[in-house]
């Protein structure tokens, strides 16, 4: 489990700081943007700039599973993003629900080697 948890870890640290540098700097070749619902929402996020902080922290948290430092933040940070991604594609686009999948997938197994830093969050009673 540890070494399952070191490459699952690193291959979140990948997974996001590729995709988040690509939200700045447009080196991977994009289709055919979304049409309906799904098209619109991302204009929205463009628009308004959203996007550049999920893509900034994308990067943030991509860089922090890498280097293995402040593990359980980095979960704790991606934790909405990847949420979004599931949300988005399940209601809005769902041929393109892999990558999201996967990407929940490798958080649950680093999740799992580090639970232990959230423990304190189930208590009943502070």
């Amino acid at each position: 489990m540890k070494i399952a948890a070191l490459i699952a870890r690193i291959l979140l640290g990948v997974i996001f700081l590729v995709f988040g540098l690509n939200g700045f700097f447009h080196f991977i070749p994009q289709g055919a943007p979304p049409t309906g619902l799904a098209g619109q929402f991302m204009d929205v996020l463009m628009a308004s700039h959203y996007a550049a902080f999920v893509f900034l922290l994308q990067v943030l948290c991509g860089f922090l599973f890498l280097v293995g430092l402040y593990v359980p933040l980095a979960l704790t940070l991606i934790a909405p993003v990847i949420v979004n991604i599931l949300l988005f594609h399940v209601l809005m686009n769902p041929a393109g629900i892999l990558p999201g999948a996967v990407a929940t997938l490798l958080w649950i197994i680093v999740f799992c080697r580090v639970r232990a830093a959230f423990s304190g969050i189930f208590l009943k009673r502070a």
